[in-house]
């Protein structure tokens, strides 16, 4: 009877566990994006997103050393996860993840579907870059880097090209694009 316990109590052991591991598929930190990491070579995108397609690395060319610029994630329903740029060395890596699902959020809970004030909530903000059609915010201490469109911005503002202050973003302004720099 005593075994019977032990054992039962082992599985329960084991299923709590389990239950209580953080589900890291939809999980952006400042070295993976998923299952991808920092250091997952190009050559190993078709095992690293194993339960999707990766469009632009033919397989053939990667494994001869030839490493294709943009490698596309789609989940096998279709829809568009990543888009990967790959960087040029010996062994290459992903040097920029843009990220396209909106189920995917950094470990302080911000994705595609967030707006200016909570990346402000989660992050001091290091700069913000003034481009043709967007600013750029960079979080400091961050490889994280946020898109938003100048459309989201008053009309006064949307074809200035001089800096833009945080002040003068509106707090709904929505992200256009989150991408992930990995030198």
């Amino acid at each position: 009877m005593k075994k019977i316990s032990r054992v039962i109590a082992l599985v329960l052991g084991f299923v709590l566990i389990h239950s209580c591991q953080k589900d890291t598929t939809f999980l952006i930190t400042e070295t993976s994006v998923g299952p991808l990491t920092k250091s997952t070579a190009v050559r190993e995108m078709e095992s690293t997103f194993i339960n999707d397609s990766v469009v632009g690395g033919d397989t053939v060319r990667i494994n001869l050393g030839v490493s294709p610029k943009k490698i596309e994630i789609y989940e096998k329903g279709g829809k568009h996860l990543l888009t990967l740029t790959a960087n040029s060395d010996s062994i290459p890596t992903v040097e920029n993840v843009r990220v396209m699902d909106p189920r995917y959020v950094t470990e302080k809970g911000i994705g595609l579907k967030s707006t200016f004030k909570d990346i402000q909530n989660k992050y001091d903000i290091k700069k913000i870059v003034t481009t043709l059609n967007s600013i750029v915010v960079f979080p400091k201490g961050s490889n994280l880097y946020f898109t938003i469109d100048k459309e989201q911005l008053p009309e006064n503002l949307r074809f200035s090209t001089s800096d833009i202050e945080a002040v003068q973003i509106p707090d709904d302004a929505k992200i256009k694009y989150l991408m992930l720099g990995w030198e």
